[in-house]
């Protein structure tokens, strides 16, 4: 597979998803991190941007709830190279009616090298970055079909 570079801007579209026992923890986190996430672009999936736009003020776009095929929006996003961090609250320990929709968001962000956090550890180690608020140039499949 041929690569070619993309360049994250300093100001990043940054996808929030949270499953149901996930969101309160999201919610605390997105807290914790408002300043810093109120310098770029949020989107969410239903249920989840709208929580943590009633609860913080921050503006995220709605896209549909996962089950619906928010978790494939954001994936479509992110292949068009219009989505440069996935935080993703997840519950391993809950069974999930849509996990094959899941599994492919994740492994889109994987294949078009996106930061992806899964919980909260990681979610803080990205935020901290100097990248979060850099340009950052990453390898991406190209676009030849």
């Amino acid at each position: 597979m041929s690569k070619h570079e993309l360049i994250s801007p300093k100001h990043k579209v940054i996808a929030l998803v949270a499953h149901d026992n996930m969101k309160d923890e999201l919610l605390e986190w997105v807290e914790h991190h408002r300043e810093k996430l109120a310098l770029h672009t949020l989107i969410g999936t239903g249920t989840t941007g709208k929580l943590v736009n009633d609860k913080t003020g921050l503006v995220v776009e709605r896209l549909r709830s996962g089950p619906l095929g928010g978790d494939q929006q954001i994936g479509a996003r992110i292949a068009d190279g219009d989505v440069d961090v996935l935080l993703f609250f997840w519950d391993p320990l809950e069974p999930q009616p849509h996990d094959p929709d899941i599994k492919a968001l994740l492994r889109i962000a994987v294949v078009w090298n996106i930061p992806v956090a899964c919980n909260r550890a990681t979610a803080d180690f990205i935020m901290s970055s100097p990248f979060i608020t850099n340009e950052y140039v990453r390898q991406v499949p190209s676009h030849e079909r």
